[in-house]
């Protein structure tokens, strides 16, 4: 079907923390998109890129749409339609694709997820390496040690035990520092909080009563921007044990971006929990 009619129409919000949806019609398809506004510090120049507006289409066709809090609607208007093919595109591109989504097979040309980039899977049949996993140019090597030899289900799973141990390893070490750099943030926390890493079908995270955190391994999948939203989320739980309104003021307040970020991680689930 040719694609040649474009409009687009945006709603505006009363307040400050509501969010703003607008719909792009292109041909015979209605596309209804999220408007996420994020305060700008005009005294920190190195942030002068967040007055872009920038449209990304998530995997489950969610359209979002970053602005900083004073572009006018028709600025956003006109980025939007500025993009109306590529938004048409990708968004058939990932309704095409959702019904593949199969369980991982862990064999050669897959792809796995580490710090939201793509690697794609290489095993290497060699039975005289040690057992390893290893990123490089692109890939994630693995050389799983005796391995060629077993049935397939067995060599499934230890391929998938290895991957899957790589991962902690990574995830304990990343959260380690994460926690770390975004403590200073969290000004009313006055210690460092344990945590421990607990897989969750889903959960990105939790806090306990006494202020311990629990983290998904799998979100050492994820861009570190969304490591950094789930561990200050649960940073404000130390301070508010629910998510009453003062702990969205508090969230808002250490980071001013989360509703973006959010949306990114969770476009991107399906794709990180699948194993």
């Amino acid at each position: 079907m040719t694609k040649q009619s474009v409009a687009s129409r945006v709603g505006s919000a009363d307040r400050v923390t509501s969010s703003e949806h607008g719909s792009l019609v292109y041909g015979n398809d209605t596309i209804k998109y999220l408007i996420i506004r994020t305060d700008y510090n005009g005294d920190n120049p190195a942030k002068a890129a967040s007055r872009k507006i920038r449209i990304k289409v998530h995997p489950d066709q969610r359209v979002v749409a970053n602005a900083p809090r004073d572009a006018s609607n028709t600025a956003i208007n006109d980025a939007v339609l500025k993009r109306a093919r590529w938004i048409w595109q990708s968004v058939q591109t990932f309704a095409s694709q959702q019904d593949f989504i199969l369980s991982k097979q862990y064999i050669s040309g897959e792809t796995q997820f580490y710090l939201g980039r793509r690697y794609v899977l290489k095993i290497h049949v060699d039975n005289e390496k040690a057992a390893s996993v290893k990123l490089s140019r692109g890939l994630l090597n693995v050389h799983p040690c005796q391995c060629s030899s077993l049935p397939k289900e067995k060599r499934k799973s230890k391929l998938k035990a290895l991957i899957e141990d790589w991962y902690l390893y990574r995830a304990k070490t990343i959260f380690h520092q994460r926690l770390n750099e975004m403590l200073p943030k969290a000004t009313w926390v006055k210690s460092i909080p344990p945590f421990r890493l607990m897989t969750m079908k889903k959960q990105w995270g939790s806090c306990s009563a006494k202020g311990a955190l629990m983290l998904n391994p799998h979100l050492i999948k994820a861009p570190k921007e969304c490591i950094d939203y789930v561990i200050l989320h649960e940073l404000c739980h130390i301070a508010e044990h629910n998510h009453s309104e003062r702990f969205w003021r508090l969230l808002t307040q250490v980071m001013p971006n989360w509703k973006a970020v959010k949306l990114e991680l969770d476009g991107m689930a399906e794709l990180y929990l699948n194993e």
